[in-house]
């Protein structure tokens, strides 16, 4: 089956050379190229589904035909600041949606507010983007780290409990662990050791033994190591090899996209918590994000397209909610407490930071011969009403 929603990009970059325009205009502002190209695919994929999910298939609103114009940050914060201009000023998009790094979306914040545009962040998940560094037209469909952490800490957690963290040394890997410490100290448990490296690094052999000479004298019942990672590297399968199981400590992780599970399969009963796994969630928005994917793609839907999906139904909401896409003023009143269902099930944002509230998973991977990856099994679900998600702006 053909999606119905093919050829859109290009028909808008005609549009927006001189002909006419579509009345509504959604601007994709992401990063196609780079090291996060697989999670931008799938958040691309996602969005379109979304749309067309939202509209009955139609691609209107209303009547009125949906424009989808595509902008390429190749994950440079200037870039992504200067395309999201040429797409507020020059393409006269009505809401952008993106980017996929955390370092590009704080570059492009201000831009939605001197454009007086709405930008609906997904998946770029630093607190800040919805906390210190956030203004009124910034509202995400994408978790941020607080969610990430705090249901991590609810899988993790506990008396007698200490642990490690290894991030990127950026916004998503920072934010990640300071919510994570926060979120620990709720439950009893400790962070003992902290250590950041480049986001391109391959070899992780000095940085583990930092962690390992720190951990090795800590008295705790269960010492973990907990991995906070996005692109390429593979940290996880790098320090298993190193025999972390002598020093007492064990891998945990958060959950990621199918490419990135391989390596959770040399971790059987690996815990944590996880935005999506599309066996997950039952409800009905899932079952057809599934069912169609597969029909289209011949693979399951991943991370980043359910979460791209939400972006796409929160846009058309949104706007049948306001009465058309020109009136910012009446989105940000229409998007304020709104509540939408997402393949995810329900989600709604926060009218004081406009972060998107939803679930979280509690899983324990599986491992099955046949499956070229660690399955995530659902071992609870975390609730809007489970996770105290702070307020940070």
């Amino acid at each position: 089956m053909k999606p119905i929603w093919k050829g859109l990009a290009s028909a808008a970059v005609i549009a927006c050379a001189g002909a006419a325009q579509a009345e509504i205009r959604i601007a994709h502002v992401y990063g196609k190229t780079g090291a996060l190209e697989a999670y931008a695919e799938q958040s691309h994929v996602g969005l379109m589904l979304g749309l067309e999910y939202a509209t009955d298939g139609t691609m209107e609103i209303d009547g009125e035909p949906i424009d989808v114009l595509e902008f390429d940050t190749q994950l440079d914060p200037a870039q992504g600041r200067a395309a999201l201009a040429e797409a507020y000023g020059d393409a006269d998009a009505h809401i952008a949606v993106g980017p996929v790094s955390s370092g590009v979306a704080l570059a492009m914040l201000p831009v939605a507010q001197e454009y007086e545009r709405i930008l609906i962040v997904e998946p770029a998940v630093a607190d800040s983007i919805t906390g210190e560094n956030w203004n009124r037209y910034i509202f995400r469909t994408g978790r941020n780290s607080s969610q990430d952490a705090i249901a991590n800490a609810v899988a993790l957690g506990g008396e007698n409990v200490a642990v490690a963290t290894l991030a990127q040394d950026y916004a998503f890997g920072r934010d990640g662990v300071a919510a994570f410490r926060e979120a620990l100290e709720e439950t009893g448990a400790r962070i003992e050791h902290e250590e950041y490296v480049p986001t391109d690094t391959t070899d992780f052999t000095a940085a583990a033994e930092r962690i390992f000479n720190a951990m090795e004298d800590v008295d705790a019942e269960r010492k973990f190591l907990f991995i906070i990672w996005a692109g390429g590297g593979n940290p996880m399968s790098a320090i298993n090899a190193m025999d972390p199981g002598r020093f007492g400590v064990e891998i945990a992780t958060g959950g990621n996209i199918l490419a990135a599970l391989t390596a959770y399969k040399e971790l059987p009963g690996l815990e944590g918590a996880t935005y999506y796994y599309y066996e997950i969630p039952d409800n009905p928005v899932n079952d057809w994000l599934v069912e169609t994917h597969m029909d289209r793609y011949g693979t399951p839907p991943d991370f980043f397209t359910a979460g791209g999906m939400a972006a796409g139904i929160a846009v058309v909401e949104a706007i049948r909610k306001a009465g058309g896409a020109e009136d910012t003023e009446a989105l940000i009143e229409a998007m304020e407490g709104m509540e939408w269902e997402t393949p995810k099930g329900l989600m709604r944002f926060r009218p004081e930071d406009h972060q998107a509230l939803q679930s979280m998973y509690h899983f324990r991977t599986e491992v099955e011969e046949d499956v070229p990856y660690g399955i995530p099994v659902l071992v609870r679900e975390l609730g809007i009403d489970d996770m105290d998600i702070p307020i940070r702006n």
